[in-house]
C-alpha cells in the first residue's frame, strides 16, 4: 500500500495520507512522497487546487514512533538536516502555484497540525481536533511558528505552543486557523464543492494573489504597495485578464 495516494478530481489533485493504522503519522517516506507530489502538481497546468487529507479516522497525528526514536539518537547536525527536510515540505506548500487546502477530520496534532497550518486554506469537520502538544515531551513546534504567528496573534501562538492543549475546530475557526467547517457526514462532498470554486475563477489571477500575499511578509508597507502595483500590472497583461475585460465590455 502506498503511503500517499494521489488522485485527480476535476482539476484538483487529491493527496491522501495513507497510514491509517498509524493515524497518518509523518515519517521520512511520507514526507518525501508529499514533496514529490507537490513538485509534480506544480508542473501540471491543468490543476487549479491541491487537497491534502488523511485516510481513516484522523488527518495526521504528527511524527511516528520510529521518527521520534531517530530524533532521540541523532546528533545535532543530523537533527538539523531532518528538521530542514520537514521545513522544506512546509515551504513547498506555500510555494505551490495553486491553493493547497488541508481537509481535516479527526485529529491534527503536532506535525500534523503544523502540516495543516502550512496550507493556504484549512477546512474541517465540526468534530475535528487540533493541537501542538510537543512541549509535553520536551520538544518544540518551532518550524510551524513561522506560519502560526501569521495566522493568530502573538499571545495566542505563545499559549498554544507552550501549553500544548488540544482545541476544537470551532475554536480553531474563531482564532483564524480554519476557514470553513463542514458536516462529518458530507465532508468529502462539501470539501470538493469548496475547492471547485477554483475551477470557475482565473488560474493565473489566483496564482498571482498567492504569490504577492506571501511576498508581502518580508516587506514594509511602502514596499508592499509597490509589490502590489507590479503584480497588478502583471495581471493586466495576462490572457485571462484581457479576455475577462473583453467579455465584461461586450455585455
Amino acid at each position: 500500500m502506498p503511503e500517499l495516494i494521489i488522485e485527480t478530481s476535476g482539476s484538483a489533485s487529491i493527496l491522501t495520507l495513507n497510514r491509517p493504522e498509524k493515524r497518518n503519522a509523518l515519517n521520512d517516506e511520507l514526507i518525501a512522497a508529499l514533496k514529490s507530489a507537490l513538485r509534480n502538481a506544480n508542473e501540471d497546468e491543468r490543476l487549479t487546487s491541491i487537497v491534502i487529507r488523511g485516510a481513516g479516522k484522523d488527518f495526521c497525528s504528527g511524527a511516528d514512533l520510529s521518527s521520534l526514536q531517530k530524533i532521540a539518537e541523532a546528533s545535532y547536525e543530523e537533527n538539523l538536516e531532518d528538521a530542514r527536510g520537514l521545513a522544506e515540505l512546509f515551504a513547498m506548500i506555500r510555494g505551490a502555484k495553486v491553493p493547497v487546502i488541508a481537509a481535516v477530520h479527526g485529529r491534527a496534532l503536532a506535525g500534523g497540525c503544523g502540516l495543516a497550518t502550512a496550507c493556504d486554506l484549512v477546512v474541517a469537520t465540526h468534530s475535528a481536533r487540533f493541537g501542538y502538544p510537543e512541549v509535553k515531551i520536551g520538544f518544540v513546534p518551532a518550524i510551524v511558528m513561522a506560519f502560526l504567528r501569521r495566522n493568530v496573534s502573538e499571545k495566542i501562538a505563545f499559549e498554544m505552543t507552550t501549553q500544548g492543549f488540544e482545541f476544537s475546530a470551532e475554536d480553531a475557526q474563531k482564532l483564524g486557523l480554519v476557514n470553513r467547517l463542514f458536516s462529518e457526514k458530507d465532508f468529502d462532498r462539501e470539501v470538493m464543492e469548496y475547492v471547485s470554486v477554483y475551477e470557475t475563477v482565473s488560474r493565473s489571477a489566483v496564482q498571482l494573489c498567492k504569490r504577492v500575499l506571501y511576498q508581502m511578509d518580508n516587506l514594509n508597507f511602502g514596499d508592499s504597495i509597490e509589490a502590489g502595483s507590479k503584480v497588478n500590472a502583471e495581471a493586466r497583461m495576462t490572457e485571462d485578464c484581457r479576455n475577462g475585460i473583453k467579455r465584461f465590455l461586450e455585455k
